[in-house]
Formats: C-alpha cells, structure tokens, sequence
C-alpha cells in the first residue's frame, strides 16, 4: 500500500521562521548599539570638537590690513601717503563656479580678453582660504553702480573700500622713496603669511623696500558671525591693527627739484651728501618715471615703454650706473700720495704734454697736450695734470693706490639703507688674477690714477669719497632715514628693528695738513686763475671745492685726438664732477654726472653749482643765516 506524500513540514517552517526572527533581533540590536555608541562618542567624548567646528563655520575670523606708514621728507613734506580706493574682490569659496563669477565681471563691466586672463592670475594666487582676493583696482563711480545692480549674478564678489598708496610728488623720488606693488608669488613664499593676511602691496624698490618692516605695521583681526551664504551678520570681537611707522626722510624736496631742474632734461644723476651726517639730501637720476603707476599694477603696454625706453628711466644711475670715475679721484690720489711720503707739497713734475714709462716707447697723454711744463701738487689738482698723477700712480703702485682708494669707499657699497647699491671696482693685483687670469702691468697702473683702466664707480661712491674729503676723513655711511617716529636709525639699529651695518673705520692721515694741502687744490680748481672750473667759481660768495672728470665711453686710438664731430652722441665722453661747500666748513658735499656731456668742467660743474647755491643761498642769493658766519676765512695754504 503506497505511503502519503507529506507536501509541508509545518513545524521545520515555524522553527526556520523563529531562528530567522532571533538572528534579524540581533542584527537590529547590534546597529542599535553602534549608532548608541557612534552617538555617544560624537555627542559626549568629541562633544567640544565638534563644537568648535560647529562654530567654525559660523564664525570667521577676518584680517583687518594695517594702513601703511606715511613718508616725509626732512621738512615734513609728504612724499609717500596712502589715499581712499575702491576695489574689486572675489573670494573663491563663496563665489562657487569663480570661472564663471569672472565671466560675468568682464560682461558687466564691459572689460576685454587682457582683463579676464589677469583676473584669473591674481585669483588664482595662493592666499588663505575665504580671503577675498582683489581683482580690479582704482573702480569708477559707474564701475560701483554697475557691479551693485548685478550683485545677484555675482556671488563672491564685493566692492571694498581700502587705503592704497599714492606719491604725491610723482617722478621726483621714484629712485630713492621707489614704490610698492602688488605681493607676487616668490613673495608671497617668503612672507609671513599671518603678518601679511589682508595685505596685498609690499615695497619693491628703494626706501619702501628696505624700511618695509617699519612701514608695514601690525596686522589686526575681526571674528563675525556670518549665515550660510557668507554674508557678516555680526562683529564677535575686534583687533585693531597697529599701523605702520611713519619716517622722515633726510631728502630735501626743494633742493631735489633744483638737482632736476640742472639737469635741464639731460641724461646724468646728482647726489647730494651732508658731510656732517650722511644724509642724503637730493638724488636725482634722469629721466625718471612715474612710480604710482606700479601700485596697482601698470599695463602691459606702459611697462614696455618704460623698460624699452632707449634712455633707460627705470634704471638708477645714482646707485647702479657704473662710470670711470676720471679726474674726480685726483684729490684721493693726491691724499695717498701725501701720506705714503712719496710725494710732498713741493714735489715738481715736468710735463711736456705726455708720460711714459721707462724703457717704453707709449705715451699716456695728457689732456693739456701742449704740457703745463712743472707742476706741483696744487697746480696738478687746479690743472687736473694727467702727467702728475701719471706719475704719482707709479710712484705709490697698484697694492697702496688700491688701499687707499678702498679706505675712501671705491668699489665696494658705502650706503646704510639704498640697498639698490652697485659696489663698482676698484681693481687690484688680485682681482685681475682672479677674473682676467693675468698678471697687472704697470701701464695699468698708470691710468688707474686718473680714474680710468678698470676702475668703475657710481656717483654715489663718487660723492661719499668727496664727503670723507670734505670732512677730513670721518666715516658717515650715506642714508636716507633720518627718523622713524622720533627714533633715529642708530636707535633702530639697537632696538634690532634695522640691520646693523658696521661703519669703516676713519681715514686717520699722517699729518692732518693733507687735507688742507688736497682741499685747497680743490678750491685753486674753482677759483684759482688756471683752474679748470673757474668759470663755475666766478662771483660765487662762498669757497667751493670741486673737481672735474670726463670718463671715455668708447677708447680712441694711440695719438689719435678727440673729434666728437666723429662719435656718435651717445659715445661721446660722460661729464663729471664732484664738489663740497663752503670750503672752509662743509655742509654739503655733492657729485654730477651727465651722460655724454663731454666736458666736466663745462657741463656738469654748472649743475653742481645751480645745487650748491639751492642749498646755501637764500632768495636774495645771499648766504642763509646759518652758513653766513662760518664764511670770513679762507683755507689755509699749507707747504
């Protein structure tokens, strides 16, 4: 009989249905238990973590940019201050697509392909996150109205009132105050990045560039409150920031206009010194250019005209021109030879219009080439007799000429704050061993000693050496500072806010004589009746020490005679010269170049004499009150 089919097992089910049920029991438990503890973890052990990120992002904190110290010159003119702009800036987070944000900007302004690429850069700089970024500067009334009207379109983007630079005196100290420009990317590696949040310009060149420390000032801060969309709701807490320092410079603006003014439009530079304290008190390079054009960033265009500019306005010549010095170092050459005892006030050279060296048949010609016959030290500086020095270089030797002219700062930087400075070359047994793998030659020493050869200097180093001569010896460094809120650049340099720089120590000659014997020579120069810048000296009230230099640009041939109807006019000979006044008490020391002037006694003494007579004279070109009585004696000469 065949067995039932049992079709469902009624109790396998049930208990396959119970085990299923305990296991999805336990399974919901055990997600129960790890979201309790997930929670727990979030809500009780990381509960002030997440507080604070919480807060973080309702609360920012903002950097408030300090505004920049102001620049004075020694009157308190002002020549660097800081007035009200409007720019644009887009901060990458809250604009969300920023592409897109920039294309709008270029729409509704109306702007062009330039203006979008140079956009894009600046944004794309690396700076701190939700910091806006500026973008266009110096806006327009109807460049605020239209971005107002659109700022639907343009999350991200604010208009934001900021204190930007401006040089109130244009061209005139574009080379010693310079300029400040937009942080680029090297710089912004560099900088601080919390010292510099909300900063956007830093000091390229000159003064704003070396006391940027000073200048820059503290940054502050603000924590606010802001909803989801970045916009500030409330101000939490507020940090001022600490403004810059303002500094007073030792630049006149008067005599800087006159400086100019000499130069009548000519190519050159003028360096004024105070002998007493090496404040610089005019340096002015020409052509010039227009520094505010560089704070918000000049065109494209506008750069290539300034850098392609055949006479070279961006380029300092005060600082980094390099010029053979000429005759104008004949009085250092002349205080070398005094004391190294090789030559005396009484010392005769006869001149017949040429030097040679023994056993050579070359000629070193001087200027004069009908000769001045004998000639002693103080007709020799009067005359500025290439023969003389001819002689006295070979007398004193490459190793001692080169001392002496490194002790009166040749060839090396002599500045304490113009930190453009090139150090020229004053050249030596060594120096030519060293880069022209060479022996030095006497002939090499004989046009050393007229400020040719190798020999290249920078009419600041020109009129420092007058300085030391002017005040017989006693180092100053040449500096722009002359206060930074009352404090003096040696009290900067002790309170560490400025580099220490170690002064040279003082030119002590043998006998104190020297100097009078080399300064009076300076003076026959102006004054005396075959001195090669008398015409300066004529009528002048006070004694002027000077001395004038040409410096070849291009060499002419042995025996051949200088034609300038045959060279072209920019390889024509530059024009020096340097001078201190009043003879008898310096207090000023100055140094000219013109390029391609030709005559240094023609050309550039009458500049430095227009700067001279700016400096000492009143409106009635009478001496002012306070040179005056130092003016009744006349130096002394001494034999």
């Amino acid at each position: 009989m065949p067995q039932p089919i049992q079709l469902k097992d009624h109790e396998r089910d049930a208990r396959l249905v119970r085990n299923r049920a305990i296991v999805g029991a336990l399974f919901v438990l055990l997600l129960t238990g790890a979201l309790v503890a997930r929670l727990f973890y979030l809500q009780v052990i990381q509960y002030e973590h997440h507080t604070t990120l919480a807060e973080n992002n309702r609360i920012h904190v903002q950097p408030l940019p300090p505004s920049r110290g102001r620049i004075y010159d020694r009157n308190g003119v002002v020549i660097a201050d800081n007035r009200p702009s409007f720019s644009l800036t887009v901060s990458r987070e809250r604009a969300g697509d920023w592409q897109q944000a920039l294309d709008t900007i270029v729409e509704v302004l109306e702007l062009g392909p330039e203006e979008r690429s140079l956009f894009e850069k600046r944004v794309r700089q690396g700076r701190r996150p939700f910091e806006p970024v500026p973008i266009l500067f110096e806006l327009t009334e109807e460049q605020i109205a239209r971005t107002a009207v659109n700022q639907f379109r343009l999350p991200g983007v604010d208009v934001v009132a900021q204190l930007v630079r401006h040089y109130p005196q244009g061209e005139h100290f574009a080379h010693s105050v310079g300029y400040v420009g937009r942080i680029n990317e090297q710089e912004l590696k560099k900088l601080d990045p919390v010292d510099y949040s909300g900063t956007h310009h830093i000091g390229k060149t000159g003064a704003e560039k070396f006391y940027e420390d000073l200048l820059h000032g503290q940054v502050g801060y603000e924590e606010v409150e802001t909803n989801a969309r970045g916009r500030v709701l409330r101000v939490l807490k507020h940090t001022d920031p600490v403004p810059g320092k303002d500094i007073t410079l030792s630049l006149d603006l008067k005599l800087q206009l006159a400086a100019e003014a000499a130069l009548a439009g000519r190519r050159g530079a003028v360096i004024a010194i105070e002998p007493a304290t090496g404040g610089v008190l005019a340096m002015a390079s020409q052509p010039s250019f227009d520094p505010n054009l560089f704070v918000t960033g000049i065109g494209s265009k506008d750069y290539a005209a300034l850098r392609d500019s055949i006479d070279r306005p961006l380029y300092n010549r005060v600082l980094r021109g390099l010029y053979p010095p000429g005759s104008t170092v004949k009085p250092q050459v002349a205080l070398a030879g005094l004391d190294a005892g090789v030559v005396n006030a009484g010392t005769r050279v006869f001149d017949p219009g040429y030097y040679q060296l023994p056993g050579n048949t070359h000629k070193y010609r001087n200027w004069n080439r009908s000769g001045d016959g004998w000639v002693s030290l103080d007709l020799a500086l009067a005359r500025s007799n290439d023969t003389y020095f001819y002689d006295l270089a070979i007398k004193l030797g490459i190793d001692r000429l080169h001392q002496y002219m490194t002790a009166f700062g040749l060839g090396q930087r002599v500045s304490l704050d113009l930190a453009e400075e090139s150090a020229g070359l004053m050249p030596s047994r060594e120096w030519k061993r060293i880069n022209r793998r060479q022996g030095w030659y006497p002939g090499e020493t004989v046009i050393t000693g007229i400020g040719q050869g190798y020999m290249l200097t920078t009419p600041l180093q020109l009129a420092q050496a007058t300085a030391l001569v002017a005040s017989h010896g006693q180092w100053r460094r040449p500096r722009l500072l002359r206060d930074a809120d009352g404090m003096s650049a040696e009290q900067l340099m002790d309170a560490e806010l400025l580099e220490r720089r170690e002064t040279p120590p003082d030119i002590v000659a043998k006998d104190p004589k020297y100097w009078n014997l080399v300064t009076h020579g300076m003076v026959e120069v102006v004054h005396g009746a075959r001195g090669t810048a008398r015409k300066v000296g004529l009528g002048s009230p006070y004694l002027i020490a000077g001395k004038s230099g040409t410096a070849q640009v291009v060499a002419i041939r042995q025996g051949e005679k200088y034609d300038r109807s045959k060279v072209r006019d920019r390889h024509r000979d530059h024009a020096l010269f340097v001078a201190f006044a009043p003879a008898d008490d310096p207090k000023i020391a100055v140094a000219v170049m013109v390029e391609n002037g030709e005559s240094g006694s023609g050309v550039a003494g009458p500049v430095a004499k227009q700067v001279l007579d700016a400096w000492l004279l009143d409106e009635n070109g009478r001496l002012k009150a306070e040179f005056a009585p130092q003016q009744a004696a006349e130096v002394p000469r001494d034999h």
